[in-house]
């Protein structure tokens, strides 16, 4: 699928993440439909890209199906928005789970639904869901991010199996830990001993890389994240004591305690 000259409609476009995938799909000649919660940082965006800016809360279902109606002219999605979603499960409100569902892996999975019936009656477009390596294994205090991160990678493996032969292509592209921006260095951790980090640039690339090579899976992550994170798919109990000894407890707590305000 080419980026040049197709409509992209990129959600979480205000982040740190999504406005390097903005620029970078913006520099390649996509007409951007830009969406995000906060209207002002939208509205700064879009003007500086010539997007255009739709307002909406991936949280409240009626605002992801008018998302949908308004973007319906898009060629590529590229599901982008997530809630941090850290921290034990037992100190979730019912509320505040349900959002963390809504938000990672409802809203991407709605979208899908919608706007993919006008790129199969095209023939061409593509769907990419952006993940995490925590889709691939877990972690201490991120059972409700691992849970829309692993359910976010197995519809999108499904979901390409339905589509193919239909021109439509789906991808999904899983980040470790990233510096510069996003949800990780805005919490201000430090990542566990030996794990490197990866940069936004290195997302958004892997992302259009992904796009224009119809590829099913890009892991955005330096090998020992990518090696561990296959081994811990498999072996899920010696994973835990890897990460226990590498430090990962005191990470993740750090995360936790920074994102308590953002669930």
């Amino acid at each position: 699928m080419r980026i040049a000259g197709s409509t992209v409609l990129l959600t979480g476009a205000a982040g740190g993440i999504g406005r390097t995938i903005a620029h970078r799909l913006a520099a390649r000649g996509a007409t951007l439909l830009v969406t995000g919660r906060r209207q002002e940082a939208l509205q700064s965006l879009a003007a500086t890209l010539g997007a255009r800016p739709i307002v909406a809360d991936l949280a409240d279902r009626a605002d992801v199906e008018r998302l949908a109606q308004e973007a319906g002219d898009a060629d590529i999605l590229i599901a982008n928005a997530a809630l941090p979603s850290s921290g034990e499960v037992l100190d979730y409100t019912p509320e505040e789970l349900d959002r963390a569902l809504e938000v990672n892996l409802r809203a991407p999975v709605m979208l899908s639904r919608l706007l993919a019936p006008r790129m199969v009656a095209a023939g061409s477009g593509h769907l990419a869901l952006i993940g995490s390596i925590s889709g691939r294994t877990a972690s201490p205090a991120s059972s409700l991010y691992n849970a829309t991160k692993f359910g976010l990678r197995g519809f999108a493996h499904g979901l390409r199996q339905d589509l193919h032969g239909t021109g439509v292509g789906v991808s999904i592209v899983q980040p470790g830990f990233v510096r510069d921006a996003g949800m990780f260095v805005d919490s201000g951790a430090t990542p566990p001993a030996g794990v490197r980090t990866v940069s936004p640039d290195q997302v958004a690339d892997a992302t259009i890389g992904a796009i224009e090579g119809n590829r099913a899976e890009v892991n955005v992550a330096p090998l020992e994240l990518r090696l561990g994170s296959a081994v811990g798919g498999l072996f899920p109990g010696l994973a835990a004591r890897v990460q226990r000894r590498a430090g990962a407890d005191r990470t993740l707590r750090q995360i936790v305690e920074a994102q308590r305000g953002k669930r």
